[in-house]
C-alpha cells in the first residue's frame, strides 16, 4: 500500500516510524517532511496547507491511504476534499474539525451538551469595552483562549487584570495571531493535573490510547510562555487513574462522537482531549484537538504493538470495532531540544552531532532538521525529539531520554530539565 503522510514535525516523524513497520505499507511520501522523515521515506516538496497540490500529488502517485499530521490542512478541509475524489483518509472532515479550529464552536458544542469544562464568556474585536469591564470585576487567574488557530500558543493564563488588560490589547489591538486573535474565550482558571488522551474514532465508535502529560511551559516548574511542548511521557498512570479514564469515555468521549453525528458533523480521526483532572479524579475539557498531539504522539505511539496502518484504515472506513488494540509494557519519555530563543525569536542552521552516539534505549524523532551538503543543521524552534524508553518504570525512561539528549550537541541548545518529573 502506498501511504501519504502530510505534516514536518517530531509528531509526523513519530508516525512514519511506526507505519513502516507495517506489513500492508509499502511505500511512503511525506509532504513535506523533513531530514529525519526523509532518509526513510520520499520526501515531498509540497506544503502541509497546500490541499490542492496535495491532491494532485494523491492522484498522479496512485496514493491509496492518506494520514494528516498537523491541524491547518483539517481547518482547510483536506479530508472533505480527499473523500469527494475518492481516496481514503485519515482525519476528521472541516465541520468536524471546528472543535479545533474555533474555541468558540468548542465551548459551546459542549454547554449545549454538558460536557465538563470552565466557565466562560467569548468577546470580539468590538466588544473592547465589555471585555474591559468584564475584566475589572473577574476572579484571577483566569485564562484568555485565541477563537482560531496559534500554533499551540494562542492561550494565556493572566494573573490579574493588568495582564489581562494587556493581553486583549495584544489580540485586539496588535493582532499578535491574526485573525484567530479577532475573538476570543475567556474562562475560569481550573485548579488540577492536566493530562492528553487520545481517541481514535470512526464517526460511531472509539478506542483510547494510553493517556500522557505535555509540558507545555518553555521554563522549568511550568513557567515562562507557552510553547507547542517541551517534552511528554506516557502512560500517565499518576494522573489518569482507570477511574479517570472510565469518567473521561463517559463524559467526554462518548457525547463528543454521539452529538457531534447528530449535529451533521460525524467525526472520524484522532480526537485529543486536553483535559484538567479536579483533586475528586472528575475530568473537565481544557481543550479539544482534532489531530495527534506534538509531542504527546512521540511518547504514545511508540507503546502501540498492533498495527497502526490498520488502525489509522479502521478509523477511516468506520470499522474502528474490527481493530485489536494491543500496547506493548514500556514507559516512555520524550525531550524536545529546541533553538534557544524559542518561542520567540531563534537562530537556524546550526549544525547538529551526535546522533551516531544515540543507544539502543532512545528514539530521535526529527521536527526542525534540514539537511545540507551533507551536514544535518537546525531549520526550526523545536529541532529534535529524544525519547527514551524502558519495561522497568518512568524513572528508567526519562534517564535514558536524558543520557541520549546529551550527546547530540547543536550551538545554542536548549532543553528542560524536568521533563517526566510530575510522573514519578
Amino acid at each position: 500500500m502506498k501511504v501519504l503522510v502530510i505534516g514536518s514535525g517530531g509528531r509526523e516523524h513519530a508516525i512514519v516510524w511506526k507505519l513502516i513497520q507495517s506489513p500492508r505499507v509499502t511505500e511512503i511520501f511525506c509532504a513535506p517532511g523533513n531530514a529525519g522523515i526523509n532518509k526513510t521515506t520520499k520526501g515531498v516538496n509540497i506544503k502541509a496547507d497546500d490541499i490542492d497540490g496535495l491532491l494532485i500529488f494523491a492522484k498522479e502517485n496512485k496514493i491509496e491511504f492518506t494520514v494528516v499530521g498537523p491541524e491547518v490542512p483539517l481547518e482547510k478541509g483536506i479530508v472533505d476534499l480527499f473523500t469527494a475524489n475518492g481516496l481514503l483518509i485519515f482525519g476528521p472532515q472541516k465541520s468536524a474539525a471546528r472543535l479545533e479550529h474555533s474555541k468558540i464552536f468548542a465551548k459551546d458544542f459542549m454547554k449545549r451538551n454538558n460536557i465538563p469544562t470552565a466557565e466562560y464568556e467569548t468577546f470580539n474585536l468590538n466588544d473592547e469595552a465589555k471585555v474591559n469591564e468584564y475584566i475589572e470585576f473577574a476572579k484571577y487567574p483566569l485564562v484568555i483562549k485565541a477563537d482560531g488557530l496559534a500554533a499551540g500558543k494562542g492561550v494565556i493564563i493572566c494573573q490579574d487584570k493588568d495582564e489581562a488588560k494587556q493581553t486583549v490589547k495584544e489580540l485586539f489591538s496588535d493582532k499578535i495571531f491574526g485573525s484567530a486573535g479577532e475573538n476570543i474565550v475567556i474562562e475560569e482558571f481550573l485548579e488540577g493535573t492536566e493530562a492528553s488522551v487520545f481517541a481514535i474514532c470512526d464517526g460511531e465508535n472509539y478506542l483510547v490510547l494510553p493517556a500522557s502529560q505535555d509540558h507545555k511551559k518553555i521554563g522549568e516548574g511550568e513557567t515562562g510562555k507557552n510553547t507547542g511542548g517541551m517534552g511528554a511521557y506516557a502512560p500517565a498512570e499518576k494522573a489518569v487513574s482507570h477511574e479517570t479514564m472510565s469518567k473521561i469515555k463517559h463524559r467526554v468521549i462518548e457525547p463528543v462522537i454521539k452529538y457531534m453525528k447528530a449535529e451533521g458533523s460525524e467525526f472520524r480521526g484522532c480526537l485529543y482531549c486536553g483535559l484538567m483532572i479536579d483533586k475528586n479524579n472528575n475530568p473537565y475539557v481544557i481543550e479539544f484537538n482534532t489531530r495527534f498531539g506534538d509531542p504527546e504522539t512521540q511518547v504514545v505511539l511508540p507503546k502501540i504493538k498492533s498495527d497502526l496502518c490498520d488502525m489509522f484504515i479502521a478509523s477511516a472506513s468506520g470499522n474502528i470495532q474490527s481493530y485489536k488494540l494491543e500496547l506493548n509494557e514500556n514507559y516512555y519519555c520524550t525531550v524536545v531540544l529546541a533553538s534557544e530563543g524559542y518561542p520567540d525569536k531563534y537562530e537556524t542552521g546550526k549544525e547538529i552531532k551526535g546522533l551516531d552516539r544515540i543507544s539502543s534505549e532512545a528514539i530521535v524523532f526529527h521536527a526542525g532538521t534540514r539537511e545540507e551538503n551533507g551536514k544535518l543543521l537546525t531549520n526550526g524552534g523545536r529541532v529534535l525529539n529524544v525519547t527514551g524508553f524502558s519495561p522497568i518504570g518512568l524513572k528508567e525512561a526519562i534517564n535514558f531520554a536524558y543520557h541520549n539528549a546529551e550527546r547530540i550537541k547543536f550551538e545554542n541548545k536548549y532543553l528542560r530539565e524536568d521533563i517526566g518529573l510530575k510522573g514519578l
